[in-house]
């Protein structure tokens, strides 16, 4: 269930007439701290935008000061980000979705910088990866884990992203529309960016400055559980969207074993004639035959899963790409707080 202002308004029909709409998407649970400096922050960087607040069971007064801070306030029962993710770009129309989480450490100043970067070069998402200007911003462990995971992504399905785990990115509406969303907490990044490197959509990433949590203001994130999540998030996606190469590993892993366990029977075989251990001969040949079956399992799915790609693709392009240009008077220069000297990468499909 969600609730809105005006129908207007949960239409994402803020933007300026002369150029693309652009809805700001702003999930929060208990962000009482932090979320009205954020919202008006970020409506000052981006004045024609729209600003909706997804409030996620909040047990605080987030949802009040987010009206009053001037956005559009949306409840959503499911808790996670993932669901709060997926009711977004269910619900919201716009041509741009500029997405960030509500715990003000994310510089709003960057906003028309990415959007411009989306708008001008045509991509279909652009990822504000995060730059910390203080070491209490991006604690260690996480940091750790989030190149850890990055890795990963970036083996399993390609040329990855450096900040895979950034809540502060920019959206095509053919990404919105054609992204299915499945997670139901902190792993939607991990989905959000094999969404895109599956379909191999044009992205990039903008170096965007990165700070602390104000005083008050606690981090809903747990290194360990959420690192695991997300791990396991990595292993479904590898599962269902590479399965040939899932599969053929537990047949190759399966057949080494059993060639390793019938060299000794072989070698006794040929000495004596004779077989003396039936048990560890039933057990290769049951080895061997598990591999024909994850082979052929492997090969039937990838069959299954290029056609499902296929109808993905038909979707995204079932959209007409984004078009327009951000006035001027947003951000014509990269913002005052974000690095000097900060490199940008895109990645094209």
């Amino acid at each position: 269930m969600h609730s809105h202002d005006s129908d207007a308004q949960a239409h994402g029909a803020g933007g300026d007439e002369a150029g693309p709409r652009i809805a700001l998407l702003v999930p929060c649970r208990n962000e009482a701290a932090t979320v009205a400096a954020g919202v008006e922050a970020f409506r000052a960087s981006l004045p024609s935008a729209t600003c909706h607040v997804f409030d996620n069971l909040s047990s605080d007064a987030t949802a009040e000061l987010a009206r009053a801070a001037g956005a559009v306030v949306h409840r959503v029962g499911l808790r996670g980000k993932g669901n709060v993710v997926r009711r977004a770009f269910a619900d919201i129309e716009a041509d741009v979705y500029v997405m960030v989480d509500g715990d003000a450490t994310y510089d709003a100043a960057a906003a028309p910088v990415l959007v411009r970067r989306l708008l001008d070069e045509g991509l279909d998402m652009v990822v504000g990866a995060r730059v910390d200007r203080e070491r209490a911003a991006y604690r260690a462990g996480h940091r750790f884990g989030n190149r850890l995971l990055t890795r990963c992504v970036g083996v399993l399905f390609g040329d990855s992203f450096e900040d895979m785990l950034s809540g502060y990115r920019v959206f095509s509406r053919r990404y919105v529309k054609s992204f299915p969303a499945h997670a139901s907490g902190f792993e939607i990044e991990t989905e959000l960016a094999v969404h895109a490197l599956q379909l191999r959509m044009p992205v990039a990433e903008v170096a965007t400055a990165y700070g602390a949590r104000p005083q008050g203001s606690t981090s809903k994130l747990n290194t360990w559980r959420d690192g695991a999540r997300i791990l396991g998030t990595i292993a479904r996606l590898f599962k269902a969207e590479r399965p040939l190469l899932f599969f053929s590993t537990g047949a190759v892993a399966s057949t080494l074993l059993a060639v390793v366990l019938a060299v000794p029977l072989f070698v006794t075989y040929v000495e004596t004639g004779l077989v003396p251990r039936f048990p560890t001969a039933i057990l290769c040949s049951a080895l061997v035959l598990l591999a024909a079956v994850l082979l052929a399992c492997g090969l039937i799915l990838d069959t299954v899963t290029r056609g499902r790609t296929e109808a993905k693709r038909l979707a995204y392009l079932a959209i007409p790409a984004t078009r327009g240009e951000l006035p001027r008077a947003h951000g014509a220069a990269a913002p005052r707080s974000a690095p000097e000297g900060a490199g940008a990468a895109t990645r094209a499909g």
